[in-house]
Formats: C-alpha cells, structure tokens, sequence
C-alpha cells in the first residue's frame, strides 16, 4: 500500500508535463507585466526578466526536456541490457570484452562527455548520446552480475535440459526475471539524462531563449531571484520533483516484480 502514493505521483507527473502547456494561462513568450515583478493576480508566479509569466514558461517548460530524457533513459537501459546478458551469459572473453568497454567508458565523467560533444552536437543529441555512453556500462555490470547468477538458477537449467535455444532461455526465462532490475535502474538513468541537460542548459549549449525550459529557466531567472525568487524555486522544484517522482516510480515498480529463485 506504500507504493500507491508514488506509482500515483508518476502519471500526475506526465500529465503535467504533457498537458502543461494546455493549461497555460499566457503564451510563453508573451510579455505580462514588467520585469521581476512578485506573484499576482495576473501573474500567480510573478514575472521573469522580459515581463513574461513564469506560470505559463513552467507548464510550457517541461515536455522537450523530459523527451530527451526520457529517451536517453530507454536507450542507456536497452543497450546496458543487451550488453550485460551477452557478459554475465556467455562469461570468458566476451565477459571480459565487456567490462573493458565498460571501464573505458566510465573512466570519463558523464559531464565532460557532454561538454564535448555539445561543441559537434545540438544540445538534445549531445544529451542523449553523453547519457547512453556514461549509462550504458552502469546498467551493463548490474545486468551481467544478475544474469550469471540466473543462469544457474533452476528454472533456467530445465529449460536448457529441454533443449530448449539460448535466444529462446534468455527471451523467456531470463529477461522476466530481470524486468524488475532494468525497470529500476532506468530510473537511475533517467535521473542522470536529467542532469546532464540541466547542466549544459544552464550553460547554454541547451535549448536556447525564448524557448521555456525548466533547466534554461534556471539561468535566465538567476539574475533576479531576490526580487521574484518563484521564477527561479518554481523550474527548481517541477525538475527536483519530476525526477524524484519518475525514478521512485521505476524502483517500486521494479520491487513488485523482483524475481525469487
């Protein structure tokens, strides 16, 4: 029953995100008041530094930034995934192989990665393509470890005395038995796809202005935030709180369908 609350949060979460924008009372772009200026009737979060309404640029702000995320995310599990049952299932070199990649690609930070790339590279690709290279081997060990261990389980034996196929054991008995592992851990790389666009927004290889962003909102807002701080705490807690809520909502569900040998 604890997990209702936050496998209930998680679609609110969505909804905002993608039907923010409906709900928005001004365009994002639309000048409302003068600069800076607190909460008010017209302005229930105040104004930003161009007079626009921060309200309207916080449910506009949302839905681009957790795309990228997001898809990041199911490509850092997916090939974490695939290259952790090829270790942990064949063992030997190809084990090795994989955890050689796995070193290299973990011994540069994800931060600096997207910096990098973000000078080639627009700002949403840099962000999913730093994500899925500092992700990937991360998921990749986790799985390796779990998918040598099933494969001696006992389940897995009687299907291989069965005769059944290796393709066969791992799509049928192995990966189910993982859903609860990877549906986790993609929370945790959702959590880092997250960051990673926040930084490089924040540095301005982002989205750039007028976009409304919530990690772009952070710098714009800065400058500003002794006279209307809810232009900068409103992006700051909608981006805290959507990656709390999306990376909670993966672990419990990756709880209730933990596997037991």
């Amino acid at each position: 029953m604890r997990a209702l609350p936050v496998l209930a949060v998680a679609p609110a979460t969505a909804a905002l995100v993608l039907l923010g924008r409906y709900m928005a009372p001004h365009h994002p772009e639309q000048q409302v008041g003068v600069p800076w200026r607190p909460p008010g009737s017209e302005a229930l979060l105040g104004t930003d530094g161009l007079g626009r309404d921060v309200l309207s640029r916080v449910l506009y702000g949302g839905t681009d930034l957790m795309a990228v995320s997001l898809l990041a995310a199911v490509v850092a599990a997916s090939c974490g995934t695939v290259l952790g049952l090829a270790a942990g299932w064949t063992g030997g070199f190809v084990a090795r192989a994989v955890f050689w990649l796995c070193d290299l690609l973990l011994s540069v930070p994800a931060l600096v990665l997207a910096l990098v790339l973000a000078v080639a590279l627009p700002g949403a690709t840099a962000v999913v393509v730093a994500s899925v290279l500092s992700g990937t081997p991360l998921t990749a060990r986790v799985v390796a470890g779990e998918a040598a261990l099933l494969r001696e389980s006992g389940h897995v034996r009687a299907a291989q005395e069965r005769g059944e196929t290796v393709p066969y054991v791992l799509a049928r008995e192995v990966l189910p038995a993982l859903r609860g592992l990877v549906t986790a851990d993609a929370g945790l790389r959702l959590v880092t796809a997250l960051q990673i666009a926040s930084a490089l927004a924040v540095l301005g290889l982002g989205p750039q202005p007028p976009e409304a962003d919530w990690a772009l909102m952070l710098s714009e807002n800065l400058p500003g935030a002794a006279l209307n701080p809810w232009a900068l705490l409103a992006p700051a807690a909608l981006l805290a709180g959507c990656a709390w809520a999306l990376a909670a909502a993966a672990h419990r569900v990756g709880q209730g369908r933990e596997y037991v040998a």
